[in-house]
């Protein structure tokens, strides 16, 4: 074991973030491990939320505009006096000992550049949707290689030289929260480095989710981006929610789109999709019977539409993303060309 012992920084970026902040300072300031300092960045907050880190203790530093959570996280690392970078949400409360068991596990293994943890399963807040959107949350981070090729950011940890030397976020390609942690983590994961899911550092969310902002959050800053950066960088990992299981339930969910305009006249189109709806349970097994582990049958069964709409709007981007990027931003391109080429025989 080595006997490098880490002092942290702990990295909050917070926008009007007044009703979770004061539960995740909080949180940190009752914290096993003592050798830490909490650095909020203010994003241009209208409400008191700079006033209230200070008065939790915590050191504050501001935006000069509204810039977004990746560039107020680099920000905070070019102030940082942490070895290591902690970066928390602040509608997340960790646990009491989640600093202690991050430091332990940079201290045991010195060619760890990253780690990342997960939300409980105990969300706070008591509508379905949030309760649906954050167990699936932990069920596929608990499911999910220790061996990771992405990164989170709601709850993760970095070397702060190595977030440094590899650029920290790309807060230019995402200025809106987005995937820029799951970017980084690729650019981490295609340089070697080593980053681990530790299915023991929990914390829980506060947020609330609605139907609006839950599918904005899903489609806009989500799959669409994510299947972007999979096609631009052409890697399609086997881990997390793109397993192979998660692949064909999307094209199931495709199938079964298809052929519902059809059931009606066709009585083997509708023995089809029953087939098609059986596989797809059949997929979803586990997270289903998680599901009711939880919440009881009644929840797991209202969870199947929303699990079939993940697949579809999941499936569906990368399809638009695969045939824009792969056939007709090419061909764009070719005719831009050609059109430059003749332009310049003119002249």
């Amino acid at each position: 074991m080595s006997s490098f012992i880490p002092f942290i920084t702990v990295i909050i970026p917070v926008y009007n973030g007044r009703d979770f902040l004061g539960k995740c300072l909080g949180a940190l300031f009752a914290s096993s491990y003592s050798s830490f300092e909490v650095l909020v960045v203010n994003d241009c907050s209208t409400d008191d939320s700079p006033e209230l880190a200070h008065e939790k203790g915590a050191r504050v530093i501001s935006t000069a505009e509204r810039s977004g959570p990746g560039a107020a996280r680099n920000l905070a690392a070019g102030a940082a006096a942490g070895e290591v970078l902690v970066f928390v949400d602040a509608d997340v409360v960790v646990k009491p000992d989640t600093l202690e068991k991050i430091a332990a596990r940079f201290e045991e293994s010195p060619d760890l550049a990253a780690l990342f943890g997960s939300y409980d399963d105990e969300p706070a807040e008591r509508n379905f949707l949030s309760q649906y959107k954050n167990l699936q949350h932990h069920f596929v981070h608990q499911h999910s290689n220790p061996v990771a090729s992405t990164f989170w950011s709601g709850l993760g940890a970095m070397r702060r030289k190595v977030f440094l030397q590899h650029h920290g976020f790309d807060h230019e390609k995402f200025s809106e929260p987005s995937i820029e942690d799951i970017d980084l983590g690729s650019r981490l994961r295609a340089a070697g480095q080593r980053i681990l899911l530790d299915r023991d550092i929990q914390a829980k969310h506060l947020k609330k989710w609605t139907v609006r902002s839950h599918l904005r959050t899903e489609i806009f800053c989500r799959a669409l981006p994510w299947s972007r950066l999979i096609v631009e960088k052409q890697t399609l990992i086997n881990d997390m929610n793109l397993k192979t299981a998660d692949r064909l339930s999307a094209v199931l969910v495709g199938l079964l789109l298809v052929m519902l305009p059809f059931i009606f006249w066709r009585p083997l189109i509708g023995v089809l999709s029953i087939c098609i709806v059986a596989a797809f349970l059949f997929l979803n097994r586990e997270i289903l019977l998680f599901f009711c582990r939880k919440k009881g049958l009644m929840f797991a069964t209202m969870t199947i539409p929303w699990q079939m709409l993940y697949f579809l709007y999941g499936g569906a981007t990368f399809v638009l993303c695969w045939v824009w990027y792969r056939l007709l931003r090419p061909m764009s391109i070719d005719k831009s060309t050609v059109q430059q080429e003749k332009m310049n025989a003119g002249n």
